[in-house]
């Protein structure tokens, strides 16, 4: 069977410098808010060209995080709109109500599956203060005309990174298109712990202080609080598993766009769509997925054919019993992508033998 993604795999590959870093963190006896974490928030910063990172917990709390910190700084309330993909992982959803504000579902573009700008305007209300733009499946969202009514509106716009790990539109890393961006470092993310972890980006010292200290109980100085905080901090452990990774980032994404270049030009079969490749910059493949009517039964047939899939995702966020107050929406392109989506497998560690098997079992399926 070749499998979706082999974490085993992609940890030995690091070895043996995983077990070094994680020998120096122990030996150090300091294990959260040290300096192994304030170096890999400063070169996470410097790889999106940003001037702050902060840690988190995970990807879900950064998005809290941010809004909350936009609350403090007084612009915006519990209560208000933020526009939010409606195809996107429930995480962002929830990012976006555990911080109190409500959640205004956008249908996506059905060419690339992020968000749709002109959708985007005609839900803005006086009471929306932010959009969450995410960049799906690690391609960056066409950012230039969602800013365009973001700043015609006076909107604050989030990046969610969570699957975009060094992906670039027009020159610039996302995580350093909008006003802050959240990253998440769960174990199979293109830049991946060992467990769970997250970041803030942002290029406003303001917000990068209020979220540290909202994401450390709400303060800024041992023993004084400030704000009605959380507990979301990134631990020695996980910044300097990611310290390791992160040198070998682009690597590996350009390892992932030869995989995902090879399935577009072998991948034939007329009842599989593939989404259109773009600029080959603005895509970190961190899910290659297929559409495909009979997905059900594609999935079968490339298990019995020796390929794990996955889907992303089965049930859409408004079809959801947490978000049951969703339930009534009409979002057809949505819940399209969600009945068609395939994953294939995708890492930089595939080799040609595999990736020639994956395509010749798709092309096979009828």
């Amino acid at each position: 069977m070749i499998p979706y993604y082999s974490l085993q795999k992609i940890t030995a590959s690091f070895e043996p410098h995983i077990t070094n870093a994680i020998h120096d963190v122990t030996a150090s006896g300091w294990y959260l808010q040290g300096k192994t974490n304030e170096q890999f928030e400063n070169e996470f910063a410097n790889y999106c060209q940003t001037a702050h990172c902060v840690g988190t917990g995970n990807g879900m709390d950064a998005i809290t995080l941010i809004l909350l910190a936009w609350q403090q700084q007084g612009r915006m309330m519990p209560g208000d709109e933020v526009i939010v993909p409606a195809n996107t992982c429930i995480a962002t959803i929830i990012g976006v109500l555990r911080a109190g504000m409500k959640p205004i579902l956008c249908e996506p573009e059905a060419f690339s599956c992020n968000l749709n700008p002109h959708k985007m305007e005609k839900l803005i209300t006086p009471q929306t203060k932010a959009v969450v733009v995410v960049h799906l499946y690690g391609r960056s969202a066409d950012m230039d005309p969602i800013l365009s009514v973001a700043r015609q509106h006076g909107l604050w716009v989030l990046e969610d990174c969570a699957q975009a790990h060094g992906a670039l539109y027009n020159g610039k890393r996302v995580g350093n298109l909008g006003d802050a961006a959240a990253f998440s470092f769960y174990p199979s993310k293109n830049l991946g712990a060992l467990g769970d972890g997250g970041a803030a980006t942002t290029n406003d010292s303001d917000t990068a202080t209020l979220v540290r200290a909202l994401g450390n109980y709400g303060s800024a100085a041992k023993y004084v609080h400030h704000y009605k905080g959380i507990n979301s901090r990134l631990d020695e452990l996980q910044a300097a598993i990611l310290s390791v990774k992160l040198k070998r980032l682009d690597e590996d994404n350009e390892k992932r766009r030869q995989v995902a270049q090879r399935y577009h030009q072998g991948i034939t079969n007329p009842l599989v769509r593939l989404l259109p490749m773009g600029e080959p910059q603005e895509n970190v493949y961190h899910i290659f997925p297929v559409f495909c009517s009979e997905r059900e039964r594609l999935q079968q047939y490339l298990t019995e054919a020796g390929v794990q899939t996955l889907i992303h995702y089965p049930i859409p966020p408004h079809k959801q019993e947490a978000l049951s107050e969703y339930a009534d929406l009409s979002l057809p392109i949505t819940e399209q992508i969600h009945r068609d989506e395939l994953s294939l497998p995708m890492s930089p560690l595939l080799t040609e033998e595999e990736v020639d098997h994956i395509i010749a079992a798709v092309n096979r399926f009828a």
